[in-house]
């Protein structure tokens, strides 16, 4: 356990998000089955009566107004992107993702993660109905929290390569996401609000460069000007999300050299510093001021995409995740449910998830070990990428969130939501049993390399 806890910190930032998205995990679960239960309740009519409630304000001739529901869909999922998308720029910038060689097996798994069901849907799908055939996305979709939660459960013997493996696989399964839904789910495009949005990108990108470092400045254009002009444009908001995350400064206004030397200095000057009358208690002015100094150069230190993804990570994963599943994952179960399971659609999603990102994460990896475009790190086996291929399949928030954005007609919307559930249950399960008998079948000498932090490796 030390151990793993030492190598955790050598990996840290990006094991931090995985340690954090455990817990999580069990709360959105709780929140899918909640929504689930409420669906086929009594309380239904009255869950979707507030939902379907307008808000909004009006500021002179300027109004705006949507449904509680697409506030959360539109509102808090950018929040969400925008933590994704912080997390993207710190895994570019100095993570996993920062070298080649860490990139290239995770990226062609989630191409291949994102291909194959959208394929398989299609077939499944062509020639009917033809709303259906916007469905295409749902099954491309992985739910980390989801995911990472089922690892978990396996215990601390997991490789912690393989947790690295299946987050970085999900960020980049995530940017896709993002991409699709941006050129190929958005409405009527408003060119006088994208090109407003576009402007007030440009003054963000040139505040960054100039050297503004204030978060607050960031916070009101990027929410009140970018999000708002590109929610008005008629692209989808998370994409604002995600660009403004990348505009958001990466580097510091203090150095470490520069931030050691002037600890050192006012360490020495609160040594010297005059003291409070009864010093057991309270602190003298003098003191008061040298600690505010620290705490000022202290935060000066610390980039403001680091203090965002940090302090903005806990509402994320324990309150706009919950509230998204509890809006979205409620499907009324119907006497003819059989029916509802087997209808195009839900198999469609359903097959697109479990069999989709089976054949395209773990076929196209294996594929590419063999013909030598990377190395499998010695951490991980084949079976071990056959469950991780497994629980990618659990596409549940993305995919649900896809979904909303597809379709229009409430049969549709439950067929789909049919198959995500079942989809993300089989594959969980599935997932959780083939890699605990891979963990289980790991000789000694294999157990202890899958504790070193190997990186993932080309040829």
């Amino acid at each position: 356990m030390k151990a793993e806890k030492m190598v955790f910190s050598a990996l840290s930032p990006m094991v931090q998000f995985i340690k954090k998205s455990t817990f999580s995990s069990f709360l959105l679960f709780f929140s899918a089955l909640l929504a689930l239960l409420l669906a086929n309740s009594p309380a239904n009519e009255s869950i979707q009566w507030m939902l379907n409630q307008r808000i909004g304000f009006t500021i002179g001739d300027f109004s705006v107004y949507k449904s509680l529901l697409l506030w959360i869909n539109d509102g808090l999922m950018s929040i969400f992107f925008f933590v994704v998308g912080l997390e993207l720029k710190r895994e570019i910038i100095a993570g996993e993702l920062s070298n080649p060689k860490n990139v290239l097996m995770p990226m062609v798994a989630a191409v291949g993660g994102m291909l194959f069901p959208a394929i398989i849907y299609i077939v499944l799908n062509s020639g009917g109905n033809p709303e259906a055939m916007n469905g295409w996305g749902i099954p491309m979709a992985t739910d980390i929290a989801f995911a990472l939660g089922v690892l978990y459960l396996l215990g601390p013997k997991v490789p912690i390569q393989l947790k690295v493996f299946l987050t970085a696989l999900a960020i980049i399964d995530d940017l896709g996401a993002v991409l699709i839904v941006a050129l190929f789910y958005t409405s009527e495009i408003s060119l006088t609000n994208l090109s407003l949005g576009a402007f007030l990108l440009f003054v963000l990108f040139s505040l960054n460069k100039l050297g503004v470092r204030s978060v607050m400045v960031y916070a009101v254009l990027g929410i009140g000007g970018v999000w708002l002009a590109t929610l008005l444009s008629g692209v989808h908001a998370t994409v604002a999300a995600v660009l403004v995350a990348a505009i958001i400064p990466a580097d510091r206004r203090i150095n470490k050299a520069k931030y050691l030397e002037s600890i050192t200095k006012l360490t020495q000057q609160f040594k010297v510093a005059n003291r409070a009358k009864n010093d057991k208690f309270l602190l003298s002015a003098d003191e008061e001021n040298v600690i505010g100094e620290i705490k000022r150069i202290s935060k000066a230190s610390i980039s403001p995409l680091q203090r965002l993804e940090r302090s903005m990570h806990g509402a994320v994963v324990y309150l706009v995740m919950p509230i998204f599943a509890l809006a979205n994952a409620g499907v009324v179960i119907e006497d003819d449910w059989l029916r509802m399971i087997s209808s195009p659609v839900a198999l469609g999603v359903g097959l697109g998830l479990v069999v989709g990102k089976l054949v395209g994460i773990f076929g196209l990896s294996m594929l590419g070990l063999k013909l030598g475009w990377f190395k499998k790190p010695k951490s991980i086996n084949s079976s071990m990428l056959l469950g991780i291929s497994l629980l990618a399949a659990i596409g549940f928030t993305m995919s649900l969130f896809i979904n909303s954005l597809a379709f229009t007609d409430p049969v549709l919307i439950g067929q789909a939501k049919m198959g995500i559930v079942m989809a993300s249950i089989v594959s969980g399960f599935a997932g959780y049993l083939v890699l605990k008998r891979a963990i289980r079948n790991l000789d000694p000498i294999e157990l202890e390399e899958a504790k070193e932090p190997a990186p993932l490796q080309t040829a």
